[in-house]
């Protein structure tokens, strides 16, 4: 922002003790002004702004800038509702409100001017008046050049300043690596639903599994899409980007969608999903706090976490997304209308159950979620240096921390994957070193019982052939009667130890 006074205001300077400074902005034909004490900077439009659902029109989503979510209000749709996007050649306002940060957009920036009484004058409003966003006006070149000042208190409301003040003083209690030392690392599974990244901490998520037989329902609705059978019970199906009032959210259905299953109090819900993505990392303090414009379900949206190569994601409390109504209505509602097999579903729970995660290497293979330190997105940023062998995709910088890529197709000799971006990779920890295993595709997570796991035949264990499932020792039945798989239990330590004789300068 240019720093110079406005023209014409020496002379009002010597006799006018009470001159205020303001900041000048342009849009389109209309100059605005805002006090200078609640303006913390200006930045140029950020390349990445996430869009946040169930939020007013004027919203255009939300960045982080230096450790803070910073909420993006176009003041132009604020005025007419039918008043273009933001440009990326648009400028951000960053105003300190209520020790909230928020972002106001403009074509561009003025200069700082030093406004004498004289040169301002107030507006008064009729109560609720909604044009009473502008507080007066300020007239400079003996009139020729009008400004509008915006009264930041009337512009905005934000729902839950206290909860942003409370994480942020949180955060600031104890330094980074104190903070991380002291408290447990949380896994968090990320998924892509009305065009944004959501996620859901792991120890909500009683399963993610593909989108089964959905069954009609006397509730159904534009948010509740039916019902499905689930452990001995009947479970309501919410479409999220219903919930998120996005539009289309309905389109049929593709093969990357999926039904997560939430526990909400006593009762299960699944929500159906565009698709389930990574499995996160991250510690409490990551956490950052969302100025929240809309009261829409405000309690679901517990913060913002920023990762490397992942962007944004919202980070949900999965207590807060369905009011106690709701909840009743679809437990109460589908138990009444369509009573569940309850001495089936009691015992399928009576045999110790463990969490898996599905996926694909040629066949289909299940892993135990705790050997699994995160899932990420297949990287063009691997690196690889000259003299590895052919099963060694690489080295990928994640996070300061440089991981060895294994191409698993490669170790076992199968056809390499026709288009390795569509990989994904699991991340897998021993001692300090971390791996990272490329395969096909991840289906599922899901909840298995004991009783559904055994030894694998003989004959895939002793096979004269390289076969990735002759590395593993047991084996797991999933589906039902009619339609049953068995899938290798994949086993990190195996795999390791033959890694050994394969990359021996990575052991």
């Amino acid at each position: 922002m240019d720093m110079h006074e406005a023209t014409g205001l020496q002379a009002h300077g010597a006799n006018d003790t009470a001159a205020e400074l303001f900041g000048s902005f342009q849009l389109g034909d209309d100059e605005f002004a805002l006090p200078a004490s609640c303006i913390r900077e200006v930045v140029n439009y950020p390349a990445k702004v996430t869009a946040l659902p169930l939020s007013p029109a004027y919203l255009e989503g939300m960045f982080t800038l230096r450790g803070s979510v910073i909420p993006v209000v176009n003041l132009g749709r604020l005025f007419r509702a039918d008043a273009p996007r933001a440009l990326a050649t648009d400028k951000i306002a960053i105003l300190d409100f209520q020790q909230v940060l928020i972002g106001i957009v403009f074509q561009d920036t003025g200069e700082i001017l030093r406004v004498p009484a004289s040169a301002r004058s107030a507006l008064h409003y009729a109560a609720g008046d909604c044009h009473a966003v502008i507080a007066g006006t300020i007239l400079l070149d003996g009139g020729a050049r009008l400004l509008q000042v915006l009264d930041p208190h009337a512009l905005l409301r934000i729902e839950n300043v206290p909860h942003v003040l409370a994480l942020q003083a949180t955060g600031a209690k104890l330094s980074t690596a104190r903070y991380h030392a002291q408290s447990e690392r949380r896994q968090c599974v990320s998924f892509h639903a009305a065009g944004a990244t959501f996620a859901f901490e792991m120890l909500a998520i009683q399963e993610i599994i593909r989108v089964p037989e959905l069954h009609s329902s006397l509730l159904n609705s534009e948010l509740c899409l039916g019902r499905m059978h689930f452990r001995g019970s009947q479970v309501a199906v919410v479409d999220f980007g219903a919930l998120l009032q996005a539009p289309g959210s309905s389109s049929a259905a593709t093969l990357d969608r999926r039904v997560i299953v939430v526990r909400l109090d006593d009762t299960s819900v699944g929500f159906l999903v565009d698709s389930v993505d990574s499995i996160v990392h991250f510690f409490g303090d990551e956490v950052l706090p969302i100025p929240l414009l809309s009261k829409a379900r405000a309690t679901m949206f517990a913060g913002c976490i920023t990762k490397e190569g992942l962007g944004d994601i919202i980070f949900l409390d999965h207590k807060g997304i369905l009011s106690q109504a709701e909840i009743v209505e679809m437990r109460d509602g589908h138990a009444r209308l369509y009573p569940a097999d309850s001495e089936t579903g009691a015992a399928t729970h009576k045999a110790r159950r463990r969490v898996y995660i599905t996926f694909t290497v040629e066949t289909r293979f299940a892993v135990e979620i705790g050997q699994v330190r995160e899932i990420i997105d297949f990287s063009g940023a691997i690196t690889t240096p000259p003299g590895m062998p052919a099963c060694m995709r690489g080295m990928l910088n994640l996070r300061q921390q440089m991981i060895s890529i294994i191409d698993l197709r490669q170790l076992y000799a199968m056809p390499a994957l026709p288009d390795a971006s569509s990989g994904k990779i699991l991340i897998v920890e021993r001692g300090d070193e971390r791996y990272g295993f490329l395969v096909d595709h991840v289906d599922s997570i899901m909840t298995i019982s004991d009783s559904q796991r055994f030894a694998a035949p003989q004959i895939i264990r002793t096979g004269t052939h390289d076969d990735l499932r002759g590395e593993m020792d047991e084996m797991i039945d999933i589906g039902t009667e009619a339609q049953r798989q068995t899938l290798s239990v994949f086993q990190c330590d195996h795999l390791l130890e033959k890694l050994e004789t394969a990359l021996p300068q990575a052991a």
